[in-house]
């Protein structure tokens, strides 16, 4: 049985863009095919609330090999999707330093429906425990009013110096991620 929806991505103006590719790759490093989202339509700080989506296309890289003349989003590029939500959210409210956001876990992963080129994936998060050294945020998938997935992610910061920053000075933007 599904968990409760966090909140119905139909009440969402998903055309609302508050934030596009651009402002997304200004706090993410993600580029490219791992890039996972393609909007943020709706942030509510009060609530901890986030919604995004990610758009699926024909030539997306999974597309040919997963699986062939079934094309279906894996899940594994579910929960990515899921934690570049978390790590957006983590960045921008600052709940996190300058440092980069690693994927320290999912737990209670279940995958309820398929998501196929030409869907359009919205993604509702919530954060549940939000601190510097570790955040969690809830996150439900939906394609239409139909619940695709749902998880939880744990992000931690990566370890060292590292920073962002250093990344997209060194080129990020025009080379691979």
């Amino acid at each position: 049985m599904p968990p409760v929806t966090i909140l119905d991505p139909i009440s969402i103006d998903l055309d609302n863009v508050i934030a596009d590719v651009e402002a997304i790759e200004a706090v993410n490093p993600h580029r490219h095919g791992m890039r996972m989202l393609d909007g943020i339509v709706y942030l509510n700080p009060e609530q901890k609330l986030i919604v995004a989506y990610k758009d699926c296309h024909e030539g997306e890289f999974w597309v040919p090999g997963h699986m062939p003349g079934i094309p279906l989003l894996p899940g594994v590029l579910m929960c990515e999707a899921a934690a570049q939500l978390a790590c957006y959210y983590s960045k921008v409210q600052k709940v996190v330093g300058d440092g980069l956001m690693g994927l320290g876990g999912i737990e209670n992963a279940r995958f309820r429906a398929t998501v196929r080129p030409g869907d359009r994936l919205v993604l509702v998060g919530r954060g549940v425990k939000l601190h510097r050294r570790r955040t969690e945020f809830e996150v439900q998938g939906f394609v239409g009013s139909t619940m695709a997935f749902n998880v939880l992610v744990i992000g931690i910061p990566i370890p060292g110096e590292v920073k962002f920053e250093q990344f997209a000075g060194a080129g990020l933007n025009g080379v691979g991620g």
